[in-house]
């Protein structure tokens, strides 16, 4: 399931929303376009050299000398040297100004994406996202150069060949033309069913990439569980149903091609008989008829670059209908109007009659809920999976928003602050680490984007990370590998919690922070930790209970929510829910 947009847009509606980016280069456009009237002065001026000639040759044979014929040749010369110039300047500048585009749309995409919550993640594949500001925006950047150039070769050719035309004989231009709107009404009919299968593609295309993602990014699972053939099946599922969707789209493409094909012939049938006729009857002379025949095949290229187009055009459409399906996603969580910045004092953190479901399934986790966490006091949560532990602490920092009731921080509501400030006065080391692709120092720097080196390994030695970076073959210049791959998962977990010393946050909030540590490593983090807490406000989420049983609270969440509190010897000799998970004893 995807919560993208998935509202149909008319290709009037997407051009207006284009329109934006490529204005802001009309400058570049506008020389594009002349560059682009210049290169048809050859394809104009050679029938009419032709006519020339063969008239003259026929009637006039006086006119014809050396001298004429060299005139005419440095004529056609200079204008293919105009027309190379410019055809340059189109061909480097006229996709710059494309490239340009791209990348304008790929940075709103980005920033747009960047906004959304977790929902949106949640639900949505990567792969999908993936080919929504790459490869569609690389047919943007194809459109953004050629749709003004083509369309706006194509009208001058047109009217200027209907211009001569009418010049030389009105009838029989009025005739080659009447075929020129059945032959518009056909294309925009076959149009829309090849606007349709293109779209197809590129969301089948999509569900593939992210198939073979989801696939290659979990390929120990696949090869612990000998499920390689399974997966294999599964992508054959989806590679032959992309082929049927490729087909289809070839089939509509082939129409719209055929159908245009066949007006060229008609035209020129219509050239030929018509043509024929006025020439018997001395309508028209020989060296009109030649230059009519020249212009008519203009005019016939012309429609089927036009045609040939439709299919680029069409890419690009796609391509800016998909960017737009990303940025008209609404923004669920951002800041109110007036916003202002949170100040943490203690860190009192106050639950105030809380109701959350999830907005995707409406699951509702949470229920009244009342929580007061004191400042600097160290409250941990506990209870079986479910209960909504991990949704609690995710609610702290917006990365959902609540149904019901209200959270504050030393009396502020997070939704009246600003949420930059409201994340950065928070420090999260989640329960699945992730590391990005770069460097030991370059992660750990990800708490303080300016820090020091000699302040990324003070946090290292805090999370007691310092002596295996410094064992590793580059130590904090190792590279990591993609997620962190070439580390172990006590190693990732090492390098998050250094994110977090070094980011020196007022608020804690740690989800298993010790839960991929070895005996020796959780000891030294615990202690670390204690360190790091003091002063300040922690949650702390565990499933191993022997991580929290000196925190200073401990809260019993359950599917009813809160069901015991109080710290360790308390909720012991109470033996209720946290003495049998203590215990391991499961409910019969």
């Amino acid at each position: 399931m995807s919560t993208t947009q998935t509202k149909n847009y008319s290709t009037k509606e997407l051009l207006k929303r284009y329109s934006p980016y490529l204005l802001k280069y009309k400058g570049m456009l506008i020389f594009d376009l002349f560059c682009a009237s210049m290169t048809t002065l050859c394809d104009i001026a050679l029938p009419r050299i032709m006519s020339f000639l063969t008239n003259s040759a026929m009637n006039s044979p006086e006119l014809l000398t050396v001298s004429t014929i060299v005139k005419l040749a440095a004529l056609y010369a200079v204008l293919r040297m105009i027309d190379a110039v410019a055809y340059f300047y189109m061909s480097s500048q006229g996709h710059i100004m494309g490239v340009y585009i791209e990348t304008d749309m790929r940075k709103d995409a980005f920033e747009h994406l960047e906004s959304l919550s977790d929902s949106y993640f949640a639900n949505t594949k990567i792969g999908q996202i993936m080919g929504r500001i790459s490869n569609d925006l690389f047919d943007v950047t194809e459109f953004s150069h050629h749709c003004p150039e083509e369309f706006f070769i194509a009208f001058i050719k047109i009217l200027v060949s209907f211009i001569i035309l009418c010049h030389s004989n009105i009838l029989l231009t009025v005739i080659i033309f009447a075929c020129v709107p059945l032959m518009i009404i056909v294309s925009l009919k076959l149009n829309h069913r090849f606007k349709v299968a293109t779209k197809s593609q590129r969301v089948q295309i999509g569900e593939l990439n992210s198939q073979v993602e989801d696939s290659l990014l979990g390929e120990k699972v696949v090869k612990a569980f000998g499920a390689e053939e399974y997966e294999l099946e599964k992508f054959e599922k989806g590679n032959q149903k992309f082929k049927e969707v490729k087909k289809e789209r070839y089939y509509a493409m082939a129409n719209y091609n055929m159908s245009t094909r066949l007006f060229d012939g008609l035209m020129y049938f219509v050239t030929i008989i018509a043509g024929g006729l006025f020439l018997v009857k001395n309508i028209i002379n020989a060296g009109d008829l030649v230059a009519y025949i020249l212009y008519v095949q203009t005019l016939i290229a012309t429609i089927r670059r036009i045609v040939e187009f439709g299919e680029q055009f069409q890419s690009g459409v796609t391509g800016i209908e998909r960017f737009l399906e990303i940025l008209d996603t609404p923004i669920d969580i951002k800041d109110k109007e007036g916003a202002v910045d949170l100040v943490v004092k203690g860190g009192n953190i106050k639950f105030e009659n809380v109701t959350f479901e999830y907005p995707d399934d409406h699951n509702t986790v949470l229920t009244n809920l009342n929580l007061e966490i004191k400042p600097g006091e160290n409250l941990a949560l506990v209870g079986e999976s479910g209960g909504g532990k991990t949704t609690l602490s995710s609610l702290i920092p917006r990365f959902y928003d609540i149904k019901e009731g209200n959270i504050y921080i030393d009396d502020q509501n997070i939704k009246d602050v600003t949420i930059k400030s409201l994340r950065n006065n928070i420090g999260i080391v989640q329960q699945d680490v992730y590391l990005f692709s770069g460097t030991v120092r370059e992660n750990i720097a990800y708490g303080k984007l300016d820090a020091t080196d000699e302040e990324i390994k003070q946090a290292a030695i805090l999370a007691g990370a310092d002596k295996f970076i410094n064992e590793l073959q580059d130590g904090y210049d190792s590279y990591v590998g993609e997620r962190g791959v070439k580390l172990s998962g006590g190693q990732k977990q090492r390098i998050a919690i250094a994110r977090v010393f070094l980011k020196n946050p007022k608020i804690l909030l740690l989800d298993e922070a010790t839960s991929a540590l070895d005996n020796e490593s959780e000891l030294l983090i615990e202690r670390s930790l204690e360190k790091l807490s003091e002063g300040r406000t922690t949650l702390t989420i565990a499933h191993r209970l022997t991580t929290i049983q000196h925190a200073d609270r401990i809260i019993v969440l359950g599917k009813n929510g809160i069901e015991e509190e109080g710290n360790h010897e308390t909720l012991l000799k109470n033996k209720g829910t946290y003495y049998r998970l203590w215990n391991g004893i499961t409910e019969e």
